[in-house]
């Protein structure tokens, strides 16, 4: 992982870049082989790894281009995880380590881009993850 101002900087970059729209970055999440225990070696989507830094799954990370803001989607370990892998960094203190600073629970993300869908506002990139638990994966709108 590098300093929090290199992925701040991307970020900014893209920003300068893009002006208008929403940029969505889903992290990969773990494939499971054969059965859920049995997951294939992890491998996150380079986009988010680029711009958010972090290799874990589960978390998303998006831009909103018409204000500026940026946002960690992703929810801290609960006690069946932990009794496996102990203790684990809080999503706040990870958000930190990359310069980001609104975290919120990953279950708000469907609402923050139902909404921006609602105003007209579409995603403008996905970084092609794999979604969970949804019938449909997001499409690209440019």
């Amino acid at each position: 992982m590098f300093k929090a101002e290199v992925y701040t900087g991307r970020r900014n970059e893209l920003k300068n870049l893009v002006k208008k729209g929403l940029a969505l970055f889903p992290s990969n999440n773990e494939s499971a082989m054969n059965y859920p225990d049995n997951i294939y070696h992890y491998r996150q989507d380079s986009n988010f790894l680029y711009f958010f830094g972090l290799d874990q799954p589960g978390p998303a990370g998006l831009i909103d281009f018409d204000s500026g803001e940026e946002i960690l989607f992703g929810e801290d370990q609960e006690l069946d995880a932990i009794i496996w892998t102990g203790h684990l960094p809080s999503m706040k203190s990870l958000g930190e380590r990359v310069g980001l600073k609104n975290i919120q629970p990953r279950s708000k993300l469907r609402e923050y881009i139902q909404d921006a869908v609602g105003k007209g506002r579409l995603p403008i990139f996905n970084g092609g993850a794999r979604i969970p638990g949804h019938e449909y994966q997001l499409v690209v709108c440019v």
